[in-house]
């Protein structure tokens, strides 16, 4: 099997993924996934896909990410990986992951500050006198 890449994004965060026949290393730039994610939630997340496709241990897996904070990277992992994996076999793989969402881009971003004002929505304290 060649290598089979994707690309995941969450709100800042854009992670390339790439995925190989192996033994189940997981390698986000150039570190371990223990030592990157140190939340167990985190690495939860990332290992989704892979749980629920029954793939944990068959593929390596090397990941370069950059922007955003952890949990945004994390999710843009899971992104990456469930795309890696429709790439690898559509068939086998791809309704499973599209029913559990985890094939939906999540769009959700955040409203930028407006002139005027606090914040995107928060209006300045109104005085009658």
């Amino acid at each position: 099997m060649e290598q089979t890449h994707a690309l995941g994004r969450r709100k800042a965060a854009v992670a390339r993924v790439y995925i190989v026949a192996g033994k189940g290393n997981i390698t986000i730039n150039d570190r371990p996934l223990d030592n990157y994610f140190k939340e167990e939630s985190l690495r939860y997340v990332v290992n989704q896909p892979l749980a629920l496709t029954q793939t944990e241990g068959q593929f390596d897996i090397t990941i370069t990410i950059d922007g955003g904070g952890i949990k945004g990277q994390a999710e843009a992992i899971r992104l990456g990986i469930a795309r890696a994996l429709c790439e690898v076999d559509k068939d086998a793989y791809r309704s499973a992951l599209k029913a559990a969402g985890f094939l939906t881009r999540d769009a959700r971003e955040v409203e930028r500050k407006k002139p005027g004002q606090p914040g995107a929505r928060r209006r300045f304290q109104f005085s009658k006198r």
